[in-house]
C-alpha cells in the first residue's frame, strides 16, 4: 500500500508543477528598421518592461515599503494593508509617483496586527 501512496503523492506534485501558471514574462522587441503597423506599435508599448521593484517590511503594526523604479516610465505605486482584527480598518494609501531611477517610501499601519501588505502599480504619464 505504501508504494501506491508515494506514487500518488509524486503524481499530484508533478501535476501542480506542470499546470500552475508560469509567471515569467518575455518582452518582445521589434527588429531594427521594422516599424510595424499601428497595432504592433501598441503591442510593443504594452510589452515594454514596467513596474517598480518594491520591498515591504512589517514591524509589529507598522508597514514600510521602499519602491525603486529602474525603468524610464513613471509608475504610480500604492500601499495596501489588510489588518488581522475585524474591527481594525484596512487601508489603501494614496498613489505616489515613482519616476525613472527614483526610490519612494510608503508607510502605513494597523492598530494591532497586520495580516498582509502589498503594493499595486499603475502606469503614469
Amino acid at each position: 500500500m505504501r508504494p501506491l501512496h508515494r506514487l500518488a503523492t509524486a503524481t499530484v506534485a508533478l501535476a501542480w508543477v506542470l499546470f500552475l501558471p508560469y509567471e515569467a514574462v518575455s518582452y518582445a522587441r521589434l527588429p531594427a528598421g521594422d516599424t510595424g503597423d499601428a497595432g504592433d506599435a501598441e503591442d510593443a508599448a504594452s510589452a515594454e518592461p514596467f513596474g517598480a521593484e518594491c520591498r515591504i517590511r512589517v514591524d509589529d503594526s507598522d508597514v514600510t515599503a521602499h519602491c525603486h523604479n529602474p525603468y524610464p516610465q513613471v509608475d504610480h505605486v500604492r500601499l495596501h494593508i489588510e489588518c488581522a482584527d475585524w474591527w481594525d480598518l484596512d487601508s489603501d494609501g494614496p498613489a505616489v509617483p515613482a519616476g525613472p531611477a527614483q526610490t519612494v517610501r510608503l508607510d502605513g499601519r494597523c492598530w494591532k496586527e497586520v495580516r498582509s501588505a502589498w503594493v499595486s502599480h499603475a502606469r503614469g504619464s
